[in-house]
């Protein structure tokens, strides 16, 4: 079965910077578009990043546009998120997702099929 697992999470104060791993497992990595959502208390998951499965494109939240950035290994089955600049607002945990259908590309949850269990992100002084 497919499985997602992230790691990299952790306290970290306003502007500094840490990078979220998620390695994959059970699927032909290399087909799959990958994306990043994230869920704050008391607020609903939200789309954060998604990289095509070529890794030739990137979109972005306008929320960490410039600040974040998303890529890939196909050859060791990893997705990456480097948080730059990071927020109070990005606290938040962080799943690692990929799609029902292989080549397909989309920025809504609702077509997200696998998750990772998440890992927490907390950015406080």
């Amino acid at each position: 079965q497919v499985q997602l697992v992230e790691s990299g999470g952790g306290l970290v104060q306003p502007g500094e910077s840490l990078r979220l791993s998620c390695t994959a497992s059970g699927l032909t990595f290399s087909r799959y578009s990958m994306a990043w959502f994230r869920q704050a208390p008391g607020k609903e998951r939200e789309f954060v990043a998604v990289i095509t499965w070529s890794g030739t494109s990137t979109y972005y939240a306008d929320s960490v546009k410039g600040r974040f950035t998303i890529s890939r290994e196909n050859d060791k089955n990893v997705v990456e998120l480097q948080m730059n600049s990071l927020k109070p607002e990005d606290t938040a945990v962080y799943y690692c997702a990929a799609p029902g259908e292989a080549e397909s590309l989309s920025v809504g949850r609702s077509q997200y099929a696998y998750w990772g269990r998440g890992t927490q992100v907390t950015v406080s002084s």
